[in-house]
């Protein structure tokens, strides 16, 4: 395994990665990071994913395109995948997502999905808000939800 941590607008972001792709992606808002002695710290080899994060919260790039490895349950990944296809500057609800992917009875699955992500910001659980329209639960807080949504509103 590979790391690297870096500051951003959002303060410090800290990377995992291994040859598949990017494993692990943490703000460290709440969450402290420790890396483990098995793991390389390498700059070099995370660069890109750095480039490309940076680059959307200058509201700069639209889609990732580096390559993503995140553990997760079959469900997880269903619902990671339908949030990486909502479109840059849009929203949508749980319910939405749940119908998406064929399970309509399974909001607050979709939610628990949204927060143990792996990898916020590139697969973007920010982009998901109650069936009211209102901002809801995000582990980074609703303050860092709504700079994201604004930064895709004022640059999409």
């Amino acid at each position: 395994m590979y790391y690297d941590s870096f500051e951003s607008p959002l303060g410090k972001i800290h990377l995992l990665s291994d040859e598949a792709g990017l494993r692990h992606l943490t703000l460290c808002l709440h969450h402290p990071f420790e890396p483990s002695r098995e793991w390389k710290h390498a700059p070099k080899q995370l660069a890109p994913y750095k480039t490309q994060l940076l680059e959307f919260l200058a509201g700069k790039r639209f889609e990732f395109t580096v390559p993503l490895a995140p553990d997760g349950t079959e469900f997880q990944h269903q619902v990671w995948r339908a949030l990486r296809a909502i479109p840059y500057g849009e929203t949508r609800t749980y319910a939405q997502i749940a119908n998406e992917i064929g399970n309509p009875h399974a909001c607050r699955a979709v939610g628990m999905a949204n927060n143990v992500n792996p990898l916020p910001l590139i697969v973007p659980c920010h982009r998901v808000i109650g069936s009211d329209g209102q901002l809801t639960g995000y582990r980074y807080g609703l303050t860092i939800k709504k700079k994201l949504l604004e930064i895709e509103k004022n640059s999409g």
